[in-house]
């Protein structure tokens, strides 16, 4: 069973976001780019990081060939028009071959595995190599959304306690949460994807439990309930509508949203802020259950 890696959280306004996370708490890394046009900074939490990203270099966007998944040309088309928002969601991977071999088994839309390296900055400055192997799944309901599992070739590299220190007191993901007009549909194909523990709720919310994190269905109703905010739209189907964070104090979390002049509403969890804010995601806070 493997744990969450991170979200791939899509932005048109990439530098305003990074100094609104920077302002509210988050410790980000310095921006780095693909050799496939899209760039990234991440905001790295234990075992897991938010990577935000966006599109420098248009130009280079390589046209997917016959059974590779395009992961810029994926992201490309998810921000065209301004569009913002979680468009992936990544699981930890000892073994990318392994677990795209078990996608084939288990009848997932899959693709070959993806290859890729890129410069990291360090914490000191020094810019090394950081490699990564991706082997992804998709499915035909769900055009917005994608999935990969994440093999990270230098890891002592990549993970860094110097970026994983947040004034907010940000320490984990808690949940990363999708909306589906009937989330049972997908219960066992998240289940497969995820080999996590599955639970369904009286109200039918759809929760796999990870290693590090839980991936939640919800339908929309249920989602406004527990994030504070209204669902996103389901015209394209199922979503990724926006994750919660654990904090260590939610006081001090709460202290930097209001230092910054940053708009929150309370959740049955804790706090939330909403998509105008973070680039078409809910981000909510909650202490360390």
């Amino acid at each position: 069973m493997a744990g969450l890696d991170h979200v791939v959280h899509c932005t048109s306004n990439f530098e305003g976001l990074r100094t609104t996370m920077t302002q509210i708490g988050f410790t980000l890394t310095p921006p780095a780019e693909h050799p496939f046009g899209t760039g990234n900074s991440l905001g790295q939490l234990d075992g897991f990081c938010l990577e935000f990203l966006h599109l420098p270099n248009p130009h280079l966007v390589p046209k997917p060939e016959e059974g590779q998944f395009g992961f810029a040309a994926f992201n490309a088309d998810y921000m065209k028009d301004g569009g913002e928002g979680v468009s992936m969601l990544v699981f930890e991977s000892a073994d990318a071959n392994a677990e795209q071999a078990r996608f084939v088994e288990e009848g997932l839309d899959t693709y070959k595995t993806f290859d890729f390296s890129r410069l990291a900055k360090q914490p000191d400055g020094e810019e090394v190599t950081v490699g990564f192997s991706l082997a992804f799944a998709t499915h035909a309901d769900m055009p917005r959304v994608a999935y990969f599992y994440c093999q990270q070739h230098a890891p002592e590299y990549f993970w860094k306690p110097e970026y994983q220190r947040h004034a907010n007191t940000a320490v984990a993901i808690g949940e990363v949460a999708m909306v589906a007009a009937q989330p049972l549909h997908y219960e066992a194909f998240l289940a497969t994807l995820s080999q996590g523990e599955t639970v369904v709720s009286a109200d039918n919310i759809v929760r796999i439990r990870t290693p590090r994190g839980a991936v939640a269905m919800y339908s929309p109703g249920a989602f406004e309930t527990a994030y504070g905010f209204q669902a996103p739209s389901l015209d394209a189907g199922p979503v990724l509508a926006g994750y919660r964070i654990e904090v260590e104090n939610r006081e001090v979390a709460l202290n930097q949203l209001d230092d910054a002049h940053v708009s929150w509403r309370e959740t049955p969890s804790g706090h939330a802020i909403g998509p105008d804010v973070a680039s078409g995601a809910v981000m909510a806070f909650s202490e360390v259950f």
